[in-house]
């Protein structure tokens, strides 16, 4: 099962999951690629905005349901979501035993990068999570103020002279999400996942909108023709 989330209001950019990048908006690009993995009733579009449910279905994917409104504050967890979504299905009869995350804040992302993913994927994992190679290594470059306020290192080590010299340390690129639903029943939170598997993804494939920055730099990438709008 694909779980699309599409909350409305938000508040960086706003309108931003119906913004049109490249002229096409910006949830188009991650329905197509759930188009692209599976077929359209495996396909859970969850929002509670009347625009996006409008604009989603463009795509010819129907939206099942709105999302209660108490699920699409500020303060309801991504968790909380999934569990609505796969909660509808079961009481129609629809059990899943694994869910395919895609947020709509990645546009690069596409279905090579999905199906890698899920080869990855086995019962012997909670989950596989997309990544990229960090660059504020916390072994280099990251530091914190100690209680005299002074800077000291985030990760304490033997001194490094080179970047290169420092372990390799990977950041969530917020891109896929492959879980058990076991597992999300069992521990609640994606953070407790005791057995996590990475999905290395390149820099440009791993952009993240959240921002207008985010978003210029995105148009910046398409327009340079350094990614496609395919």
């Amino acid at each position: 099962m694909v779980i699309i989330p599409a909350r409305g209001g938000s508040k960086g950019i706003p309108g931003k999951n119906i913004k049109r990048l490249n002229g096409i908006p910006l949830i188009h690009y991650t329905i197509n690629v759930a188009k692209q993995v599976t077929s359209h009733e495996n396909i859970c579009i969850t929002t509670d905005d009347d625009e996006i449910i409008d604009v989603a279905e463009e795509t010819g994917v129907p939206v099942p349901f709105k999302r209660p409104a108490q699920l699409a504050t500020d303060w309801a967890g991504t968790e909380e979501v999934i569990t609505h979504a796969l909660n509808y299905y079961e009481t129609r009869g629809h059990f899943y035993e694994a869910v395919v995350l895609l947020q709509c804040t990645s546009p690069f992302r596409n279905s090579q990068h999905v199906q890698e993913a899920l080869k990855l994927f086995s019962p012997d994992v909670d989950m596989v999570v997309s990544v990229k190679e960090t660059s504020a290594n916390p072994y280099y470059v990251l530091f914190e103020e100690d209680e005299n306020g002074y800077l000291t290192g985030t990760k304490k080590t033997t001194r490094l002279t080179r970047r290169q010299d420092a372990p390799k340390v990977y950041e969530l690129n917020g891109a896929i999400y492959i879980f058990k639903t076991e597992s999300l029943r069992q521990f609640k939170f994606m953070t407790n996942f005791p057995k996590t598997v990475k999905y290395l993804m390149d820099p440009v494939a791993s952009v993240d909108i959240d921002t207008e920055l985010d978003w210029n730099f995105a148009e910046f990438l398409i327009q340079s023709g350094v990614h496609s709008n395919g």
